[in-house]
């Protein structure tokens, strides 16, 4: 049986100044900003399970990617915005989304295991899939992470307002005549985006703390959409600057203290809810 040892390391300074914990500190930025901005959107739009989902779909694409010598973020990139794709186009309703989104995941999960099982490097590199590895973040993803967040901010100046209004009542700007299919599916290749940049972060199975958890403090937090999605990146920013500052003076897993210190904002603000109530 192991033991994991959380004793505080005297040389943690050094191990922040070091290139590689610069390169975490960047990208932690550049993640946090898209996160942010996209929570907020996901949470409107009741599209949490499809999020969740998304990082899950990008699977089969990491791995075959791995089968085929190729950047993981690229396969991971390419599946999760032809699942995003095929999720916007068919679930044009929230049900609708559910069940499309459901479908979407059940194969491409299985599809991954089969590529997995394909190649023992495959295999391995599932780990760093799952839980990702913010410390190898190298400074050519980092460029990559920069370029999104500028398009991304760009996109969402041209369609903010009618991805605003189909978000908070899809029916009513249906009426007005918002393109909902469109909406819908530019959202879905915007977040795939976002998953595809987080995923080396958090890795699959904790991408939910940095895309949905900020975002929903910060619901609880402010008044406007603006102001929920400055406080959801500023708390997602947060997150992630302290897990690495923790990790490094109590060596543990990064991601672990992330999605730690992200779920205890909500859990804050929920306290906080909860008392103004009373």
């Amino acid at each position: 049986m192991t033991s994991i040892d959380f004793s505080f390391d005297p040389e943690w300074m050094s191990t922040l100044t070091a290139p590689f914990m610069m390169n975490a500190f960047i990208a932690g930025l550049c993640i946090a900003l898209a996160a942010g901005v996209m929570g907020y959107f996901t949470i409107a739009r009741h599209s949490t399970f499809a999020a969740h989902a998304l990082a899950h779909i990008g699977l089969p694409g990491a791995t075959g990617a791995v089968l085929l010598g190729l950047p993981v973020s690229l396969g991971m990139g390419v599946f999760a915005l032809g699942g995003a794709l095929v999720i916007g186009a068919l679930g044009k309703r929230v049900s609708e989304r559910e069940i499309a989104t459901g479908t979407v995941l059940a194969f491409a999960t299985g599809l991954g295991l089969f590529f997995a099982r394909l190649s023992s490097s495959a295999s391995q590199q599932m780990q760093s899939i799952l839980f990702g590895s913010i410390l190898t973040i190298t400074t050519g993803q980092i460029i990559g992470f920069a370029i999104f967040d500028v398009l991304l901010l760009a996109l969402l100046a041209i369609i903010y307002r009618p991805l605003l209004f189909s978000s908070l009542d899809e029916q009513v700007a249906q009426a007005k005549g918002v393109p909902i299919g469109l909406m819908n599916v530019a959202f879905m290749a915007i977040m795939a985006g976002v998953i595809t940049i987080a995923v080396p972060a958090v890795g699959t199975l904790l991408i939910f703390a940095l895309v949905i958890t900020p975002a929903a403090a910060a619901n609880i937090l402010a008044g406007s959409p603006l102001k929920a999605m400055i406080i959801a990146s500023v708390l997602c920013l947060v997150s992630i600057w302290a897990g690495l500052v923790l990790s490094a003076m109590f060596p543990a897993p990064p991601s672990f203290i992330i999605v730690t210190i992200s779920t205890l904002f909500w859990a804050i603000a929920k306290g906080m809810a909860a008392l103004k109530t009373r």
